[in-house]
């Protein structure tokens, strides 16, 4: 059974910092591209940042250069580091992996940067 449970969000003001965690549990992680999705209400659900098992990383235009995205395979985690948040980071982040055939999700952790 593969779970990943995602923490770290929350409200913070413009301009602050969160990181958040993606934990996996199963047969799943040194070998899987694990990424960071994001889902503002009312947009599509959009591709944030990835890191490839080979330590590769992918980030969106909109957050290249705040976000930061590692990975620590022996605890099994991919965190997000998040500076420099604007209103418009608002959303529900999820992280994703394949494993077997299939694409797994997490819950999700809601992000509000808001004054």
């Amino acid at each position: 059974q593969v779970q990943l449970v995602e923490s770290g969000g929350g409200l913070v003001h413009p301009g602050g910092s969160l990181r958040l965690s993606c934990a996996a549990s199963g047969s799943i992680f040194s070998l899987n591209t694990m990424t960071w999705y994001r889902q503002a209400p009312g947009k599509e659900r959009e591709l944030v940042a990835r890191i490839t098992s080979g330590g590769s990383i992918y980030y969106v235009d909109s957050v290249r250069g705040r976000f930061t995205i590692s990975r620590d395979n022996a605890k099994k985690t991919v965190y997000l580091q998040m500076n420099r948040l604007k209103p418009e980071d608002t959303a529900v982040y999820y992280c994703n992996a394949p494993s077997g055939g299939s694409v797994y999700w997490g819950q999700g952790t809601q992000v509000t940067v808001s004054s």
